[in-house]
């Protein structure tokens, strides 16, 4: 608990945290002790979120107030804390330590370093738990947060300050997804935060060495509350990630903040409130789980100019049972977000990775946070996708069709091939609109599926060697004229007279 003396010894100094302060000093006394969690009496004017100490020198953390007790949830261990034992209020809400220095570590989510390396000191802190920015401090969603995945680039851009929830099985690839847009952020000046919640420490250990490989951990922090921590880890972790990616936001920059997953963090929410005996409604869930998570998306947001003009992305994830979308914790999240990617375990398994159900993916954002070349290449994109589902289900009880629908079935295969991409392979924008653009005008219509990686592989060189000063001017400009468009036209049309041959 070095770091929370640390934090109160710094605070006195930090006029944020002065209308938190309590003038007179309260003591209380325990009553009960169970799992992580203690009920205490005696603390009247206790306040929601508050660090209380005990005895034991251990710190608590306010989470549950009624008439005659008061829960809270212990930040280190319990098994210090006996009945009876004396509890005093320090009068300050829970806070973390931010900053650059966190940047390329791994933390709990009191803002320790838990990987290894030399621990620094940080005096600049910021509360745990905080009112979302006003409408009047916010700006319009327009710029697009670029994932480097064609798919949803394409079909369900993400704008920066947004909140998109993905949501879908286990083991379809929902973290492949947040992992891939971390990765592509490399040259878009992006801090990325990865809060890992519930999650086997093998998995965190995996995401690290992925992050170092692709050189993504010096401008990424990661906030681990793994499976074999505390559920009052596990509760904090989302919240923590939040306050640290807030730090960056009020300087002006832009983050990326990934809740994986939401799922467990509301698991470790329902275990808290079952010891505090709170009444289980809907699946054993307390009434309350709705605001658990929309205080918390709430913060995600792009700030005007008068307000610093940083953004806060988020990415929750979402874990389904069958794929039931229509099950609890979904629909709360899905009521509260911007839009969802919903990956399907059908799709996954026939080989269309990412595994986007183009029907219910959606991003409320839309078009507003896409780039005008992305807009020029893929605006029907979404929809010829969709139908080209609904007309392939359709078209197995039908034994002849008409020379237009096959026409159209040949297209959509061939744009839902092109939309395939390799897990932490993500693209740049000129890439992804030539290969879009491609699709789209119909030049891979003649080339079977089975050759069609390889046609991209020939086609994605060619451009590097001869196209190079093309996709340098589509990646600043962001736009595609039609001069553009005719060296597209060179590039695409010689690769398929190579490919033919």
């Amino acid at each position: 608990m070095k770091l929370l003396d640390q934090y109160l010894q710094a605070i006195d100094k930090d006029e944020r945290f002065s209308k938190f302060r309590v003038k007179a000093e309260q003591y209380g006394t325990v009553k009960e002790v169970k799992d992580g969690v203690t009920l205490l009496s005696g603390l009247q004017q206790v306040a929601f979120g508050e660090l209380v100490e005990f005895t034991s020198g251990s710190y608590g953390y306010v989470i549950d107030l009624s008439e005659d007790r008061v829960g809270v949830i212990v930040l280190g261990d319990y098994l210090k804390i006996s009945a009876g034992d004396e509890v005093k209020a320090l009068g300050y809400t829970l806070a973390v330590p931010v900053g650059e220095a966190l940047l390329g570590r791994v933390v709990n989510p009191l803002g320790e370093f838990v990987d290894g390396k030399e621990s620094i000191k940080v005096d600049k802190f910021y509360p745990v738990e905080k009112i979302a920015p006003s409408v009047v401090k916010r700006k319009p969603v327009n710029v697009p947060l670029h994932t480097g995945i064609k798919a949803v680039d394409a079909l369900i851009p993400i704008g920066r300050g947004q909140r998109e929830l993905i949501v879908g099985d286990r083991g379809t690839g929902k973290t492949t997804i947040a992992l891939d847009t971390i990765i592509s952020q490399k040259k878009e000046g992006v801090i990325c935060i990865y809060c890992a919640v519930g999650q086997k420490n093998s998995k965190i250990a995996q995401v690290i060495e992925l992050l170092r490989k692709n050189e993504a951990l010096d401008y990424t922090i990661v906030v681990n509350a793994s499976a074999t921590d505390p559920v009052s880890q596990q509760y904090l972790a989302p919240y923590s990630a939040c306050a640290i990616g807030e730090y960056f936001m009020d300087k002006g920059k832009d983050v990326l903040v990934v809740y994986d997953d939401l799922t467990k963090h509301a698991w470790a929410y329902r275990q808290i409130s079952l010891i505090l005996r709170r009444p289980a409604g809907r699946e054993a869930y307390p009434g309350d789980i709705f605001y658990l998570h929309s205080r918390l998306l709430e913060r995600a947001c792009r700030l005007n100019e008068d307000a610093g003009g940083g953004s806060l992305t988020a990415l929750p994830i979402v874990e389904t049972l069958e794929g039931d979308i229509s099950s609890y914790i979904p629909t709360n999240i899905i009521s509260i977000t911007d839009g969802q990617m919903f990956l399907e375990t059908d799709l996954f398994n026939a080989g269309i990775r990412p595994a986007l159900n183009v029907g219910i993916s959606v991003s409320r954002v839309g078009g507003n946070a896409q780039t005008k070349a992305m807009k020029q290449v893929a605006g029907r994109l979404k929809l010829d996708l969709a139908q080209y589902r609904e007309m392939a289900a359709f078209s197995q009880f039908e034994s002849e069709l008409d020379q237009e629908t096959k026409k159209f079935l040949n297209r959509g295969a061939k744009l839902t091939h092109v939309l395939i991409q390799a897990k932490n392979l993500p693209y740049s924008l000129a890439e992804e609109v030539m290969l879009i653009w491609a699709g789209g005008k119909g030049y891979l219509d003649d080339i079977p599926i089975r050759d069609i990686n390889q046609y991209e592989t020939r086609l994605m060189s060619n451009f590097k060697s001869k196209g190079k000063q093309l996709l340098e001017k589509i990646n600043k400009m962001r736009s595609l004229s039609e001069e553009d468009e005719k060296a597209l036209e060179k590039i695409v049309t010689a690769t398929l007279t190579y490919f033919k041959n």
